[in-house]
């Protein structure tokens, strides 16, 4: 199974989705090359000590959003690491469902450029992100081949 296939399955649910994702509490929704979409019902669970969404779970869903979209491009043996990320809040998060749409800009053959717009359930943009990703070269396994 290839990366697109496997979050075509994530957002079907026929597969879980990462360990991280579980523990947050975020959903792929759509998966088309280039594109991911996650949904995020953002509860008091997840506040910071001001009573409104923590920034950092915004970049967790943005990261997450970026990262997945980038990983639709990559070959089989070709796995990714976020190197640079940058995010701009535009208005706080007390609860709701939140959608982070990232979406590739550019690919070359070692690095991917990306962004996100992160919605309130009101369709407000609340946050946007930048992001930059590096392919790194997997195996058979899908895990990274440490440099010795």
């Amino acid at each position: 199974m290839n990366h697109l296939e496997g979050l075509r399955r994530m957002a079907n649910g026929e597969i879980p989705g990462s360990p991280a994702a579980q523990v947050l509490g975020f959903n792929v929704v759509e998966v088309e090359e280039g594109r991911v979409v996650v949904e995020l019902d953002a509860t008091e669970r997840l506040h910071n000590p001001m009573g409104t969404l923590h920034g950092g779970i915004l970049c967790d869903i943005a990261d997450a959003a970026m990262g997945y979209a980038f990983a639709t491009t990559l070959a089989d043996d070709e796995l990714f690491s976020t190197v640079e990320l940058k995010l701009n809040f535009l208005k706080p998060v007390f609860k709701g469902k939140l959608r982070a749409e990232g979406k590739l800009i550019k690919k070359g053959a070692s690095l991917g450029l990306l962004e996100c717009y992160i919605y309130d359930h009101k369709q407000s943009l609340v946050a946007h992100s930048t992001s930059t990703c590096m392919v790194l070269k997997g195996n058979a396994d899908r895990k990274r081949v440490q440099a010795k």
